[in-house]
């Protein structure tokens, strides 16, 4: 394994309603997960948040996983229902007693809280107002972001705001895969822009409470287009468009793409307002890139979206179906390098990961809590996305950390329980946690990469 620079951190990532559970308890509200669940069909297995993996009431526990694992930095989710259950207002007491805990616990490990203020758990009331269609919700969130730094930007020193904004637009609003479950099509694409209007107002609004550094995770991939053809060649670049630099050319250049491929003229969103763009490019001090493959795409004429998914021939996939592509993600940073080269910030890796179908050995007895899981995908999947993550980082990306999805087994939003990111194995009958095979793979490379870099160090100092 490569070597990675001094100071490079490792670190697992979780989502609040994906492990939380506990719903209902302490002043927590509805957010429009809670909702969506309880609409029938829409999550398989009719699977809910409900408890999940009682990381609410398991969270000490949790962090003797993460310092078992030898992490020194764990990105979670604050969710916004604990804070402000009607999304207005004073803050919920407790709920952010709950996070003063955790903070309080993990830098007592030794490990880096690094909290993202939205992970999708918008308070429904919010959404009854018109969710992520109205310009409001990102005013709102902006005080919400103020409430939780107030209380904890003195211990915390990277913040992220928004969690994959693509995915809230293009699954929650545009197909209603998921929640609040509209299917608009092209007419959500507002939302696009009040998510970034809400990320740069909370930016400001973070640095206003004392918050050091903020940053916005945007999952992003590589477009490919079926062949070389001129009519594939438009839709991957019309794709591209849409889930990668609609969200990064804001932030970082300060205007939006062409989007004229999805019936937007010169004059831009309707949406947009004099002096907007300039709130949504306010400095930002990391960009957290989520990556799980590459996307391939052919045209699609005579459609409301000018292009079509197609699936990635040749490669191993994963239980989720999802393409094995490690070089995906060189491919995908050396991109974003070169399109943005000194507006990009530095990077962290925010998720990373696969799901796999469990093979457990024969236990001792007939408890869970004796098995173990050989989950040698998930290992080859790791390792090669850090090894071309090395690469990257040979080729001249300023990445500064790999955070990996998941620590946890967990609620897997409309594919309720059945697919399966952690590290550690969930039983969700008892709760019992069973660190795979995986994870003590991933423990070994972090004392490795740190026994290296103390080498580096003592060498240097020698010298």
């Amino acid at each position: 394994m490569p070597r990675f620079p001094v100071g490079f951190r490792w670190g697992v990532a979780t989502a609040a309603y994906q492990i939380e559970g506990a719903v209902a308890q302490d002043g927590r509200r509805d957010s429009i997960w809670d909702t969506f669940c309880r609409q029938p069909s829409v999550i398989k297995n009719g699977d809910t948040g409900e408890v999940a993996c009682d990381h609410y009431h398991r969270w000490a526990q949790d962090i003797d996983l993460m310092a078992e694992l030898g992490i020194d930095a764990y990105r979670f989710s604050i969710a916004w229902p604990r804070i402000q259950p009607a999304g207005t207002g004073g803050p919920n007491g407790p709920g952010l007693d709950f996070y003063d805990r955790l903070t309080d616990g993990l830098l007592a490990r030794g490990i880096t809280p690094m909290p993202t203020l939205y992970h999708w758990d918008l308070p429904q009331p919010l959404e009854d107002a018109g969710g992520w269609l109205s310009r409001d919700t990102a005013a709102r969130f902006a005080d919400y972001a103020a409430l939780a730094a107030e209380r904890l930007a003195d211990r915390i020193p990277l913040w992220i705001t928004l969690n994959e904004p693509f995915i809230v637009t293009a699954f929650g609003y545009a197909l209603g895969i998921h929640a609040p479950g509209q299917a608009l099509m092209l007419d959500a694409l507002p939302t696009a822009h009040y998510q970034l209007l809400a990320h740069g107002l909370a930016t400001q609004a973070l640095r206003a409470a004392g918050a050091r550094q903020v940053a916005i995770a945007n999952n992003c991939s590589p477009v490919w287009p079926a062949s070389d053809s001129p009519a594939d060649q438009a839709a991957a670049a019309a794709y591209d468009t849409l889930h990668n630099r609609m969200f990064n050319d804001p932030l970082l250049l300060g205007r939006y793409p062409d989007l004229a491929a999805f019936g937007v003229d010169e004059a831009g969103l309707d949406c947009v307002r004099d002096g907007d763009l300039a709130v949504i490019s306010t400095p930002i001090d990391a960009l957290g890139i989520n990556y799980y493959n590459p996307t391939r795409v052919s045209a699609l004429p005579d459609s409301p979206l000018p292009f079509q998914l197609e699936p990635i021939p040749g490669y191993p996939v994963t239980a989720f179906g999802w393409p094995v592509v490690p070089a995906g993600l060189t491919e995908l940073l050396t991109q974003l390098a070169g399109r943005y080269g000194d507006a990009l910030p530095p990077v962290y890796i925010t998720e990373n990961g696969c799901s796999v179908t469990d093979e457990p050995a024969e236990p001792a007895d007939e408890t869970t809590a004796d098995r173990t899981f050989d989950d040698q995908p998930r290992i080859r999947f790791l390792d090669g996305h850090i090894r071309a993550l090395a690469d990257a980082i040979t080729a001249g990306v300023d990445v500064r950390g790999y955070l990996t999805w998941s620590l946890l087994d967990n609620f897997e939003w409309s594919e309720g329980y059945d697919q399966r990111f952690g590290l550690v194995h969930v039983d969700y009958a008892s709760q019992a946690r069973t660190p795979r095979a995986s994870f003590s793979w991933y423990r070994d490379l972090i004392a490795a990469q740190r026994m290296s870099q103390r080498l580096a160090r003592d060498g240097d100092q020698e010298g």
